[in-house]
């Protein structure tokens, strides 16, 4: 039995039947133009899907079409909403929206590649988001239960990226995010409320060590101190989490998202790490050494995403210990995914709806990765909306963890605001802690 699906697929019910689909431009976080798209039904279900957009994006994800030209500085999105309105629109329109397989399908099968490059990877998903959730408005359900039904009750724990670096941030940072993990707690909500404490006291500590302009911001909300050095940065998120009045491991956990495909040099076949070439095998080391010196649960991409062997021997030597995780190595592809699984390459994925385009699509992928004993965290993407769809999905297919920024700039919040809110409206909500992680470090 999958272990993600749909639910209330019951009989013909006109109300559920697509009524109008309309695609336009709106600007994500970043200020650049994105497809949201507008699904309504005969029931007057409404759903709206937008389109994020990432800046570490791995080579394997499906197109997201961009116009090119002066307009936007070549980031408009005028042919993939025309691409909605003209190609996908006319196709749905009078298909029952919970049949969201066959709708997905259908549009896979309108474009006709493999990476969506025809219709746009954009178009698609805010497409499939808006289908799913005018189904579920139109039953009067929350997402999360349209998703996963009555057993949806599990909260995620959040990985909140506090400190960031490589092309998240203007400084000289190598790895991409520096996260701390709230694993030891007893509840979504006070987790939450420990990290933005730990966040504050971080925002004073860079001040005073390094002014004023220590503490501006990046694309997910996290810092972007005037730092070169992995261990000064994860040094900084010890001090913070001790200054909240909590304790580093017990009950705030680090993990790292190295980004390593962006310090690989194919030329030479190293990883340029804080100025020095390193093999992979060097490369192994070094995370080696900061796992033994810091409480870190997870680390994501450590090696160049097509290095599947290294994942592997990094996953047989660390997998008992903590999560190794594949973004640009899956980037939530089945075949991906497939090949790092018979290959025994990491033991967690990082699930984007964008990546492989459609939600039927990625409900594949945390099928096949839960099968696989592999831990699945539902992601934003770094050009984000004000959507909250990834806290209902997180939700529904009870992945127990999440990645969506720091708690800060109201497209992250507004998922951490979400999943408050369906932490109060399930019954007996769970929360998963230490025990998504191999060991409790």
């Amino acid at each position: 039995m999958s272990v993600v699906h749909l639910v209330y697929h019951s009989e013909y019910d006109e109300a559920f039947l697509i009524k109008s689909v309309r695609g336009r431009w709106v600007l994500d976080s970043r200020g650049n133009p994105t497809v949201q798209v507008k699904v309504v039904t005969e029931g007057l279900g409404v759903g709206v899907g937008y389109a994020p957009s990432g800046a570490s994006t791995g080579t394997h994800e499906a197109l997201e079409l961009r116009d090119g030209g002066k307009e936007f500085h070549g980031k408009g999105v005028k042919r993939a909403v025309e691409n909605v309105n003209k190609m996908i629109a006319p196709v749905i329109i009078g298909m029952d929206s919970r049949k969201q397989y066959e709708i997905d399908m259908k549009m896979v099968e309108i474009d006709g590649t493999k990476n969506k490059a025809r219709i746009g990877g954009n178009a698609i998903v805010a497409t499939s988001i808006a289908v799913a959730k005018a189904a579920a408005h139109t039953m009067e359900v929350p997402l999360y239960q349209y998703i996963g039904g009555k057993q949806a009750n599990v909260l995620p724990v959040p990985m909140l990226n506090i400190i960031n670096g490589g092309v998240h941030a203007g400084n000289k940072l190598d790895f991409q995010e520096f996260m701390i993990v709230p694993a030891g707690f007893t509840s979504f909500s006070d987790a939450l409320r420990a990290s933005v404490e730990v966040y504050h006291e971080l925002k004073n500590i860079l001040k005073n060590k390094f002014g004023p302009l220590a503490i501006n911001v990046g694309d997910e909300g996290g810092f972007a101190p005037p730092l070169e050095r992995t261990r000064d940065a994860l040094d900084l998120l010890i001090e913070a989490i001790k200054a909240a009045g909590y304790s580093p491991g017990d009950q705030i956990a680090l993990a790292l998202d190295v980004a390593s495909s962006r310090l690989f040099k194919q030329g030479k076949g190293v990883y340029v790490v804080e100025g020095v070439e390193l093999t992979s095998d060097k490369l192994l080391e070094y995370y080696a050494g900061l796992v033994s010196d810091y409480p870190i649960v997870s680390i994501e991409d450590p090696f160049h995403e097509e290095d599947f062997e290294t994942f592997a021997r990094f996953t047989s030597e660390f997998g008992s210990k903590i999560l190794i995780v594949g973004d640009d190595l899956f980037v939530t592809n089945p075949e991906r995914l497939s090949r790092g699984i018979a290959t025994r390459a990491a033991n967690a994925i990082l699930v984007k709806v964008n990546q492989v385009g459609t939600l039927s699509e990625t409900f594949t992928v945390v099928d096949m990765a839960k099968t696989a004993g592999y831990r699945t965290i539902i992601s934003h993407r770094s050009g984000e909306t004000e959507d909250t769809t990834i806290s209902d999905i997180a939700v529904g297919v009870r992945a127990g963890l999440i990645k969506t920024g720091a708690p800060a700039r109201g497209e992250r919040t507004a998922k951490y605001n979400r999943l408050l809110e369906i932490e109060e409206e399930v019954e007996k909500p769970e929360y998963p802690g230490f025990t998504v992680f191999p060991r409790k470090p």
